[in-house]
């Protein structure tokens, strides 16, 4: 059917004013301190944002792709944009990676010293480390008498591997004196938009580049990877360029692979999808080699420079965050309403193992990261992690591949962060909930096929009348 000679400027400019409400409501949500103050009047803040977010895609689908493309990105970074107004709100995991930039810059291995520790008084400063009045703050952790930190844990050693390490060095550089935390929040936003450009293009030879828009307009963008200054949009934005080359060159996407898991450990999730549909073990090879190869580059100077382990904290941190024992946080939500405690970890490792088995087996080459969303995917949902960041990997995987549905789990990881300091089990339920919205997508989506496979009873023909648009 022809639309209209209006329809298309009329949906671009409904879809612009929807843009333009998301981006003033967002620097409302992000000026918002109400992490400690008002967690409940922040989550419907954030909800808020994610209905605006959620209408202008809704609307984007009526413009056309080549109007489509300036409009996601024009929108991605009026988005980004809105997570340089405020200092960091709701995490304080970038005090952290300014702290090892300087202690790098100093010549000073990351992992040798905990933050707290005497031995680097030298690099304290007023901002990363107030005195007197100032420690009043609920979010500044005490080091000594007097003394307090913006940095969380400032008594463990660094928990993050070398290529985020190198990033926090790199950004350290990069800054201007005084600059604090706007530096990160600077980085944070450059790889917000550089991941919309690599979806783009990737999309436009294997998608609809509309998708894209999924993550370029994403509130948790503006919220974890720039406000937040989160190192996960590096490793989002080394997972879609990984993933898009995978599909051509597997040495290559292999290779920013293994850069992509040394900036934070979660994209090791994507190995599965990254070998959908290998047959030979060469090809496995072809991608995995590298990974490994360019994971131990990273990881070996750390390894001969450093005086303790450059693994840092990430034990301690699995287990104070229950990934090992279910009975000790609120992992494994959904699980644990099923399984005994027990049972959680075991049916996570044979849940894990079944889904990337079939990937590997059944998935589509040709979009790798199709099979990557269903492996991260299914992650989420058997762990139900508590943190918010985390998500913008999937939100990645889900402008990639497409299927909205998944967007859930980012979802599920605010509630669980933010409206489950108010509301108990918000996370659970929202998890839940999320599980059941990707349940109705399969069946709907299958049943789509279903219709398009349907012989025309007439010719004996297959007819294309259902085909999903």
């Amino acid at each position: 059917m022809t639309r209209p000679p209006t329809a298309v400027p009329r949906a671009t400019a409904v879809t612009a004013v929807l843009l333009t409400v998301l981006a003033g409501l967002l620097v409302l949500t992000v000026r918002e301190d109400g992490y400690f103050a008002d967690p409940a009047g922040l989550s419907w803040l954030y909800a808020a944002c994610w209905a605006l977010f959620a209408a202008a895609v809704w609307s984007l689908r009526r413009v056309p792709a080549r109007h489509a493309t300036a409009l996601v990105l024009a929108g991605g970074v009026a988005v980004a944009l809105t997570g340089l107004v405020a200092p960091p709100r709701t995490s304080t995991d970038s005090f952290r990676y300014a702290w090892d930039g300087r202690v790098q810059a100093a010549g000073i291995s990351p992992y040798d010293h905990a933050p707290a520790d005497t031995a680097l008084l030298p690099y304290r400063d007023d901002w990363l480390f107030p005195t007197g009045a100032a420690c009043g703050e609920p979010d500044l952790a005490p080091v000594s008498e007097g003394v307090c930190t913006r940095i969380n844990r400032p008594r463990v050693h660094t928990v993050y591997p070398p290529a985020g390490e190198l990033y926090f060095l790199l950004v350290h550089a990069l800054s201007p004196d005084g600059a604090r935390h706007k530096a990160l929040q600077t980085g944070g936003a450059v790889l917000a938009v550089t991941t919309t450009l690599v979806l783009l293009r990737v999309l436009r030879r294997r998608g609809d580049p509309r998708t894209a828009a999924y993550w370029a307009w994403c509130p948790a963008v503006a919220v974890e990877a720039v406000n937040n200054a989160h190192a996960d949009a590096l490793a989002v934005l080394l997972s879609v360029l990984a993933l898009g080359l995978t599909v051509r060159h597997r040495a290559r996407g292999g290779a920013v692979l293994g850069l992509a898991v040394a900036a934070k450990l979660l994209p090791a999730v994507l190995i599965p999808g990254a070998l959908s549909g290998v047959r030979r073990a060469r090809d496995a090879a072809a991608t995995l080699l590298p990974a490994a190869a360019v994971l131990t580059a990273l990881y070996l100077p750390y390894v001969l420079l450093s005086h303790s382990s450059v693994l840092g904290y990430l034990g301690g941190y699995a287990d104070e965050e229950g990934y090992q024992d279910a009975s000790a946080g609120n992992r494994y939500a959904l699980l644990r309403l099923l399984l005994p405690d027990s049972w959680a970890v075991p049916a996570v490792a044979a849940g894990m193992l079944a889904v990337s088995l079939y990937v590997m087996r059944r998935g589509d080459p040709g979009r790798p990261w199709s099979g990557a969303l269903l492996v991260t995917g299914t992650a989420f949902l058997l762990t139900t992690p508590g943190y918010s960041w985390y998500a913008l990997l999937p939100i990645a995987l889900v402008a990639l591949d497409g299927r909205w549905e998944w967007l859930g789990v980012a979802v599920a990881g605010a509630a669980a962060y933010l409206t489950g300091r108010v509301v108990p089990y918000a996370g659970t339920a929202v998890y839940a909930a999320a599980a059941l919205a990707v349940l109705c997508g399969w069946a709907a989506r299958r049943r789509a096929r279903g219709r398009r496979r349907t012989p025309d009873r007439t010719t004996g023909t297959f007819s294309p009348a259902g085909e999903a648009r």
